[in-house]
């Protein structure tokens, strides 16, 4: 066979050399950027709807009841009310990291704060599924250091 009938075969290098890093920052719009600004002032604000009154505890520009545009900010909290909650005993990947999340097990709760009709999911700091109630009273406990994030929130703890 001629060397025209011949395909030549292509090969690959890859070379893998650990971890990369790609750090990136985009823009969260103006509703959630006000949301997150209140965050360093230990402040958390909710939006509340101009028709039937709920009061969201995470932004939205729309009531999701009333379709109504909503301009109206609120303070809640910084206590609430645990709605539901998981111990979280098996590992999996933590989709902003792609790492496996560390330290197991850890909690999580949907509390619904003071003044608010919805809740915000986030840790709280107690592993005793006998000690953790849905309706139990919970606080924010923020970090010490905050930089207008989700992260700004360390924890909630039991206040009885």
């Amino acid at each position: 066979m001629s060397e025209k009938g011949k395909e030549k075969k292509k090969e690959y290098l890859v070379i893998t050399s650990g971890k990369m890093w790609q750090p990136y920052n985009w823009y969260v719009g103006e509703y959630w950027t006000k949301f997150f600004d209140g965050f360093k002032e230990k402040k958390f604000l909710g939006i509340k709807c101009s028709k039937c009154g709920t009061v969201y505890a995470l932004p939205r520009q729309v009531c999701g009841r009333c379709f109504v545009k909503m301009d109206e900010w609120v303070e809640l909290g910084p206590e609430g009310v645990i709605g539901a909650f998981t111990v979280v005993k098996f590992p999996y990947i933590d989709p902003n990291t792609g790492e496996i999340i560390k330290p197991l097990p850890f909690t999580v709760a949907a509390v619904r704060l003071d003044g608010a009709d919805s809740a915000i999911w986030h840790y709280v700091n107690e592993l005793d599924e006998s000690k953790i109630k849905v309706g139990r009273r919970v606080r924010i406990v923020w970090q010490d250091e905050r930089k207008g994030n989700i992260h700004d929130i360390k924890y909630f703890e039991f206040i009885d």
